[in-house]
């Protein structure tokens, strides 16, 4: 599976050495991941407007003014799907955990393996949900199930994501907004992102969705999209 994980610690040498565990994990599991390290609870609010895909997040409980519990308050008021890994120093912090739905405490010094096994665990629970993508638009925070996406278009200065009900437009590039959607979504060309699990036909230069859609293919792109249709089909 594909997971975007953030490891927010003050502590730049623990930080590393957090990191390195999860990649050691990720390429043990088989899993595509996407790795983000922080060194404050401001640093990482700051790439979390930009950014709200995080799976997993590692947060060091006791950090600067803002600490790691409230910065899960936070997350939690717009994304409930992100499961939560908090690593502290002091046992009486493991009480306010429960607040924000946190799978698990590490005390450090923190063990390979515990991290590793936590780490499994946070991936078999996300992997019962289906993948989502949570979206800002006209002001509210909307969480999509990629089930419900067709294709994503690009224009000039953001992006519409075309649904079965609806369509929401944002600002955001269609190469930012891929790296966040999983192995069911092709590149079909510059400007389109189409879901595989909505393709009927494929043409050599264009694709035709369940509800009728066409969309074009780029040229070069016949031989992959009907390599990869087949194998997540």
């Amino acid at each position: 599976m594909r997971f975007n994980i953030a490891v927010c610690d003050d502590e730049r040498e623990q930080a590393e050495k957090i990191t390195s565990v999860v990649k050691s994990w990720s390429e043990k599991e088989g899993h595509r991941c996407e790795f983000s390290t922080f060194s404050s609870s401001e640093e990482f609010l700051f790439e979390y407007e930009s950014d709200r895909s995080y799976d997993i997040l590692l947060l060091d409980v006791e950090m600067g003014d803002i600490s790691g519990i409230s910065l899960a308050k936070r997350i939690r008021k717009e994304n409930n799907r992100a499961e939560i890994i908090f690593i502290t120093s002091h046992f009486e912090f493991i009480g306010e955990g429960y607040e924000v739905d946190a799978l698990h405490y590490l005390v450090k010094p923190i063990s390979k393996a515990k991290l590793c096994a936590v780490l499994s665990k946070a991936a078999e629970k996300l992997s019962v949900e289906p993948p989502s993508v949570v979206i800002t638009c006209d002001g509210e925070t909307v969480k999509l199930y990629e089930s419900e996406i067709l294709y994503v278009e690009s224009f000039l200065h953001y992006i519409a994501i075309h649904t079965k009900d609806k369509e929401y437009k944002i600002k955001e590039s269609i190469s930012v907004f891929e790296k966040k959607m999983s192995e069911d979504f092709f590149r079909a060309h510059r400007s389109y992102l189409v879901s595989l699990k909505h393709i009927a036909r494929i043409s050599r230069t264009c694709v035709i969705l369940d509800d009728r859609t066409e969309l074009p293919l780029a040229r070069g792109k016949y031989n992959e999209i009907n390599r990869v249709f087949i194998e997540r089909n």
